[in-house]
């Protein structure tokens, strides 16, 4: 016990036992206050012992200074503030969570006078508590007492002193207890409960908020109770604060903090991340290569013994060369090769079982769980390709390109389609001229010997090869190619029927044109290259001959004219003609080929020049008169130009009336020599020469129109189409033509007009209801179909021909018969002829039709369908002819016109 002046002894709380229900918590020092009063620390050094696990936020002891003067303003700072801050009430807490190691952790708490500057030190020692054992049955049942932190008054002075709050260790708490619950865990009470009436409560999460319920208090005895288990991998640890107020809720002493730690329980098994870990070793790899990783976590405090894990391989399939080819960090998770002999050819996948245990790894305590690890031996390039032979053999015919001679193969145990597997193919020998190539087969990864210049039987006959083989990617280091990546590939020529071929190819010949036809050109032979083949001679042909001017013999290949050469003929372009002609052999298969004969004509003065154009006009007076004309010479210097112009003698009128000046080589003006000439159409002749030696002249018509020309010179005659040449007689020609074919044709469509009113009026002399005919031919006819069309009019004249009713097939009939009884026996009429005999026979027939109930309400032999009921028009049924015959009044046949004279007379003129 400690006393203040002038106040009662105070008891100090009961850390020994409080430390015991906080599960052997190592004891706060304290130390009274000394009456005589020294301003500062009470001590140089503080050590408190707290837990393990420090949260942010935490309160973790409470550093007590002495002033004496109750005024001062002291601000108290930590050397370590990233870990440590330390409040104005001189409450140490954790700026952040962490896990204090084995060793004690220093730190210096400063004060400071914020009037004077004065500064004080101390030097502060936190202890973590030693691991949680678990406490025995009888300890657990002590109940400690916390004691709200007293302040005494003087009241004989207005001096206050207040004695600093104590920092109640946490109340550590493991977690999945089985009760009995509520459990008790500590009391809380105030030293004023003797004189007052008090009542108390807990705030915070777990208590009065979310989780709510968790933790209790008894109102009057301050009994601080847990109801239920806890658990730490949802909420490791509850902060809460008591209160202490009287009966009418008046705060009797300052809130105290409240830290209770849920203390871990192995109860989590350790779980890997994926059930199945995959990873990759090249073959070959030394020991110690790493592998992969596998990683499991566990639920329970990774600080802990429950949370710490430990790896192990449990089994390795297959297990060879060696079972124990891997290994793992126990720790980390980290697989590693720990045996050489890695080969995929071998083995190309390993399975080990990976088990993960907490406790640290202690087969006893410890959880476990098992993973699987596929480990995939990836390849290295440890196998060199190796031909299946030594040497490969092929042929290929002469002049064949693109061709596959020879399939080279080769064996390699890497991995196929792996650029370790893939081979390449070169040649080292035996083809300085480049004729071949080798190609890989993706698939088979054979090598194509393939051709691609083409081979001459005549000049090689064989080839041999040398051949190497290797991957795409170097070998492993270490492994070199054996003679079996080396082959000879023996290559031969086959013999083939080759084609002709004309020398020189294109053939040049100048010649001038004008050579006349049975004239001897050149000859123009062909080789062939077949010189161990036994063959005829080469024979001649034309192949191509634009203008038909040439002939080849087909055996000595000379070449003579069919025609005269004509430099100036549309076959002939830039003086170059061509013919191709045809060279063959009689080999097996016959070949031919081809030569161009190129004949270069050279220009003789065969063409006189012509004048153009052709026709020009002028006017009738002097001025403007000119006329530009052009001398036209299909020949080339020097047959060509410069040209003379000049006007006949003959007729005297030409150079009477015109003038003709040469205004460069190849132009000339033509112009009136007279004042005025007449309009009209006149053909002026011109005489042109050119500058060939011997000279070639002709003389050139140009039509010329005059006519009356308006200030700018352009003809303003209205009869422009005489400029075209026609004349005056022509034109009226074709006005006339045109006339008398209006004229035509006006009168056809006055005949079609009369001729239509003419029938008009014959139709119109003629009542239309008398018009039986028309009236006719306006119904259609409405039979029943195509089978009833079908009459045999034979019955008529010889019935005895038609076939017999037993002869005719069951069943077949009209679709409209309703055969309900037998079919009547019709009469048949006798083979003889007589003239009453048809008579008869159509009255018997009648009969017999009446009397049929099977036969259709029809008395005709055209058939018409029904076609419903509700007619106004009478039925044709109620015609008897067979009997009311007489009785009918005919006489109004003779008022229907000369059309029905006849059956008037017939029926209409009594009983004769």
């Amino acid at each position: 016990m400690c006393r203040v002046a002038g106040a009662p002894p105070r008891i100090l709380p009961p850390l020994a036992l409080m430390l015991l229900a906080a599960l052997q918590q190592a004891p706060i020092k304290a130390t009274c206050e000394d009456m005589s009063c020294k301003t500062g620390f009470p001590e140089d050094v503080h050590s408190a012992v707290v837990s393990r696990s420090v949260h942010g936020g935490q309160p973790l002891l409470n550093v007590r200074f002495r002033s004496c003067d109750g005024n001062k303003k002291i601000h108290f700072g930590s050397s370590e503030p990233e870990d440590f801050r330390v409040g104005e009430d001189g409450v140490v807490y954790a700026e952040r969570s962490f896990q204090l190691s084995a060793e004690p952790t220093e730190f210096v708490v400063s004060a400071q006078d914020k009037e004077t500057q004065e500064e004080w030190q101390m030097r502060v020692k936190l202890t973590p508590e030693p691991a949680f054992a678990g406490a025995s049955e009888k300890d657990q049942k002590k109940i400690e007492d916390i004691i709200f932190p007293w302040q005494q008054y003087k009241h004989s002075s207005p001096l206050k002193r207040q004695k600093r709050d104590w920092v109640i260790p946490p109340i550590n708490l493991p977690e999945n207890s089985r009760g009995p619950f509520p459990q008790e865990l500590v009391r809380i009470r105030s030293d004023r409960d003797k004189s007052l009436s008090l009542r108390y409560s807990v705030t915070g999460p777990g208590a009065d908020q979310p989780p709510t319920g968790i933790f209790i208090i008894n109102p009057i005895s301050g009994q601080l109770s847990v109801t239920k288990p806890l658990d730490r991998e949802q909420i490791a640890s509850f902060h809460l604060r008591a209160h202490a107020v009287d009966v009418n809720g008046n705060q009797v002493e300052n809130p105290i903090d409240i830290v209770i730690n849920v203390i871990d329980m192995n109860d989590n098994r350790p779980e890997f991340l994926h059930q199945v870990w995959n990873g990759t070793v090249p073959e070959g790899s030394k020991p110690g290569t790493y592998v992969m990783t596998v990683t499991a976590i566990d639920a329970d405090d990774p600080n802990a013994q429950n949370g710490m894990l430990r790896y192990r391989i449990l089994s390795q399939a297959p297990s060879s060369p060696s079972p124990n080819m891997f290994t793992i960090n126990n720790e980390t998770g980290d697989i590693i090769t720990v045996a050489a002999g890695l080969d995929r050819e071998k083995v190309q996948q390993y399975t080990l079982i990976i088990q993960a245990t907490d406790m640290e790894g202690n087969p006893t305590y410890g959880l476990s769980n098992t993973a699987t690890a596929v480990i995939t031996v990836t390849d290295v390039n440890d196998n060199p390709p190796e031909f299946t032979a030594m040497t490969f053999y092929g042929e290929v015919p002469e002049n064949r390109v693109d061709v596959i001679v020879a399939n080279l193969t080769v064996t390699d145990k890497d991995q196929p389609h792996t650029p370790a597997w893939n081979a390449m193919y070169r040649m080292t020998g035996g083809d300085p001229t480049g004729r071949f190539t080798i190609l890989t087969d993706p698939n088979s990864n054979d090598g194509l010997v393939t051709v691609v210049k083409p081979i001459d039987f005549e000049t090689n006959r064989m080839f041999v090869l040398t051949v190497a083989a290797e991957n795409q990617v170097p070998l492993a280091k270490g492994i070199q190619h054996p003679p079996q990546s080396t082959a000879t590939v023996s290559i031969t020529v086959i013999d083939v029927n080759e084609s002709p071929y004309f020398v020189p190819n294109p053939k040049l010949v100048r010649q001038e044109e004008g050579l006349l036809a049975g004239s001897m050109l050149t000859t123009f032979t062909a080789q062939d290259p077949d010189r161990y083949m036994q063959q005829t001679s080469l024979r001649y042909s034309k192949l191509s001959d634009p203008a038909n001017w040439l002939k080849i013999d087909p055996v000595n290949g000379q070449i003579t004219t069919t025609a005269v050469l004509d430099r100036e003929s549309i076959y002939v372009q830039n003086n170059m003609y061509n013919a191709t002609f045809l060279a063959s052999d009689n080999g097996i298969p016959p070949m031919s080929g081809t030569g161009t004969l190129q004949i270069y004509l050279l220009d003789i003065n065969d063409n006189a020049p012509q004048v153009n154009p052709k026709e020009a006009t002028t006017c009738e007076t002097l001025q403007p008169n000119a006329i530009n004309i052009t001398a036209v010479d299909p020949d080339i210097d020097p047959n060509a130009g410069p040209f003379a112009f000049e006007l006949p003698d003959t007729p005297a009128s030409i150079k009477r009336n015109w003038t003709i000046v040469r205004i460069s080589g190849d132009h000339a003006q033509l112009s009136l020599r007279i004042r005025f000439l007449e309009a009209g159409i006149y053909d002026v002749p011109i005489v042109i020469t050119d500058s060939g030696n011997p000279h070639a002249s002709s003389t050139s018509v140009l039509k010329v129109k005059v006519c009356q020309c308006d200030i700018n010179g352009d003809c303003t005659d209205v009869d422009r189409i005489v400029g075209a040449g026609l004349g005056t007689g022509a034109i009226i020609a074709i006005l006339l033509c045109i006339i008398i074919l209006l004229i035509l044709v006006l009168m056809f469509v006055v005949w079609m007009k009369r001729r239509d009113k003419e029938r008009q009026a014959k139709q119109l002399l003629i009542d239309p209801e008398d018009d039986v005919r028309d009236n006719i031919l306006k119904y259609d006819e409405e039979g029943g179909g195509e089978e009833d069309q079908d009459y045999d009019l034979s019955q008529l004249q010889q019935p005895d021909t038609v076939e017999p009713d037993a002869i005719k097939p069951v069943g077949i009939r009209r679709l409209d018969e309703r055969p309900i009884h037998a079919e009547p026996q019709y009469p048949v009429r006798s083979a003889a002829p007589h003239p009453g005999d048809i008579g008869d026979f159509i009255n018997e027939g009648l009969k017999a039709a009446d009397n049929d109930p099977t036969a259709p309400p029809y008395d005709s032999l055209l058939v018409f369908d029904y076609e419903g009921s509700g007619s106004t028009a009478g039925s044709l049924s109620s015609l008897n002819s067979s009997s009311s015959g007489g009785e009918q009044d005919y006489d109004y046949l003779n008022d229907w016109g000369p059309r029905f004279k006849k059956l008037a007379d017939m029926y209409g003129g009594g009983d004769d």
